[in-house]
């Protein structure tokens, strides 16, 4: 039997303000459902991607919500230009030409560690880092920050918080994961979801908990693989994140590309409808993930059909959003998926709108925040740094050779040492991320802003210039390079299929590499460290990643060790701990593993959950 809802998280009482206000929205809602066509109705379930659509289909089509998919974006990249297209978006979805009814359409992003699609916006640390600050106030502050330059750019939706629980390092998504532990993860969901939604007025944006459900559980780690685990574990470890969310007013929840036990999640009618929508309450809409409808049936029809009647509400479609429409509309007419399913995702989605206050928000241009100076400003930029500094994890400190002194020589080396991209990671300015500096407007490097604290540094990432006379110590920034979803597995059988009962899609992503032992991966970091070190100099590894790897032979060629994970553009912070401004504080929201063995969780870790040296 799975576990009551409300024996884990206690309800709250409405007050009869916000119930009576709700029941006005609701019968606005309906007086507007009234009024529609079928045509008007269907239109508002799609969302297709930018490159897809014109302001010209917006209005002809009736399309509800348009979408950025991952380094999609207008014009020069500028917050102006972001402005502009929602602008046009918004002017073409309220035309009052005869047979159109104006709804405000709602524009969507992937905004996960800040508005990162955006040039010059604030990048915060991936998830996998703030989960080591244990902050859940601090987190907060940092989703206020980036719900502030959303709005910046005229836009209403954010595809975050993700309320992944990772279990297993080689899914090329662990990043986006707080914790492998629920109770971590469930800890900022409240918070960040008050942070970004506010009271729904101008100064917010809308919120979506993605993904339902059971994403970081997948065999072997593989994306879009099968969750294979009781309905008890699937709720104590992967649904619980998702009650504070719920409970703090979450708008929208974006289903999950991962099967359970062999039924994919976009066509689970129990999961969707009969548990989130019923059993916990959720009335908000529920967004499919890029294109993930097709993953159901050979033919798209009943591909589409399946994911209707299952409880998807919005259909995220990258290019083909006219052939879901007319094969929706074509099941709709042949009874395929009834009347009263269409009712009730089109009743969801405007109730979403009329609860964000969509309909009395001014056009993007004229909206308050639109265009805001702070966007990527230094007040940003300072909670990110801010950000960085407590989610560091010292993991060795032999001889506490941390923190350096600013009188020390020190020989900065590592590929990326001088390097934002690094450090920013997947979902940055491109889906894959970035590799160069110039891609990343603002912020600091690593090196940067070591350079900026102590005079007595030099930059040589190749170390070739290592010399115990004029160092007295290295700091070597070694890691992973940018990577997201799939194309971040680590999977020694190469590519694979994603689990399902009907194999549609193949998944043709290829991996990030075979395994989870970094000195395999890129062996040119351990030679970079032992060369440096067999001088004679003291050698302090600062890691950047996604994720813990097997780095034994890194950590014992080190003096000092410290897990920076990917502190976005920020480097700054990472500098004001090196070099004692600020103590270690960050404590592993992931076990670090002794071995690159698949059974690795089985085995005792190099350090436990909860380690970290804390200095200060």
């Amino acid at each position: 039997m799975p576990l009551s809802y409300d024996l884990i998280h206690s309800s709250s009482t409405i007050p009869m303000t916000t119930m009576t206000r709700h029941e006005t929205l609701a019968e606005r809602a309906d007086a507007l459902l009234a009024r529609m066509t079928l045509a008007q109705k269907l239109g508002q379930m799609m969302m297709p991607e930018r490159m897809a659509a014109t302001a010209d289909d917006v209005r002809d089509y009736h399309i509800g919500s348009v979408l950025s998919g991952g380094g999609s974006a207008p014009g020069t990249n500028a917050v102006s230009d972001w402005v502009a297209m929602n602008d046009a978006y918004w002017a073409a979805s309220m035309d009052e030409a005869p047979g159109r009814l104006p709804i405000p359409l709602l524009y969507a992003v992937d905004a996960i560690h800040g508005h990162a699609n955006v040039r010059g916006a604030t990048v915060f640390p991936h998830n996998i880092g703030l989960g080591c600050t244990r902050d859940p106030e601090l987190v907060a502050r940092a989703a206020g920050v980036m719900a502030r330059e959303v709005l910046a750019t005229g836009v209403d939706w954010t595809f975050a918080p993700t309320l992944a629980v990772a279990q297993n390092i080689h899914w090329g998504r662990t990043y986006e994961s707080f914790s492998e532990r629920p109770e971590v993860v469930a800890s900022f969901a409240a918070g960040y979801v008050r942070a970004v939604q506010g009271d729904l007025g101008a100064d917010g944006v809308i919120a979506c908990a993605k993904h339902w459900v059971g994403d970081g559980g997948t065999t072997a780690g593989n994306d879009q693989g099968d969750t294979a685990i009781t309905e008890a574990e699937l709720e104590r470890t992967h649904m619980t994140p998702y009650y504070p969310a719920l409970d703090a007013g979450l708008l929208t929840v974006m289903a999950s590309f991962n099967s359970w036990n062999g039924d994919k999640c976009h066509g689970h009618r129990y999961l969707l409808t009969d548990v989130l929508k019923g059993r916990l309450g959720f009335d908000g809409l529920v967004v499919s993930d890029w294109d993930g409808v097709d993953y159901l049936h050979e033919d798209y029809g009943t591909a589409i059909s399946m994911a209707a009647n299952a409880g998807i509400d919005v259909f995220m479609v990258s290019v083909e959003w006219k052939q879901c429409l007319a094969l929706l509309t074509q099941q709709v007419e042949q009874g395929v998926v009834p009347m009263s399913r269409i009712d009730d995702a089109v009743r969801r989605i405007l109730g979403v709108k009329l609860r964000f206050g969509l309909f009395e928000k001014p056009r993007p241009a004229a909206r308050v925040w639109s265009n805001d100076p702070a966007f990527g400003g230094l007040a940003h930029r300072e909670v990110a740094r801010e950000a960085v500094r407590k989610s560091l994890v010292l993991l060795k400190n032999d001889q506490t050779l941390l923190p350096l002194s600013r009188a020390a020589r020190i020989l900065v080396a590592g590929k990326s040492a001088h390097n934002r991209g690094h450090q920013c990671g997947g979902f940055t300015v491109a889906w894959q991320g970035e590799t160069t500096n110039e891609a990343i407007a603002g912020g600091t490097s690593v090196w940067e802003g070591i350079q900026a604290l102590t005079p007595m540094a030099t930059l040589d990432e190749s170390g070739a210039s290592a010399d115990a006379a004029s160092h007295d110590v290295a700091i070597v920034v070694i890691g992973e390079t940018p990577y997201a979803e799939g194309m971040g597995d680590l999977r020694a059988g190469g590519r694979v299929q994603p689990g399902s009962q009907v194999v549609v899609k193949p998944h043709t992503l290829p991996p990030y590499g075979k395994t989870t032992e970094l000195a395999q991966l890129h062996p040119d970091d351990l030679a970079t460290i032992t060369a440096i070190a067999a001088k004679g100099i003291p050698v302090v590894t600062v890691f950047i990643g996604g994720r813990p790897l097997v780095v034994n032979a890194e950590l014992d060629a080190s003096q000092a060790f410290v897990a920076a994970w990917l502190p976005g553009s920020e480097g700054q912070g990472v500098a004001d701990v090196l070099l004692g401004d600020f103590p270690f504080h960050g404590t592993l929201s992931f076990a670090w593993p002794a071995s690159a063995a698949p059974s690795y969780k089985d085995e005792a870790p190099r350090f436990p959950f909860g380690y970290g040296i804390v200095t200060g």
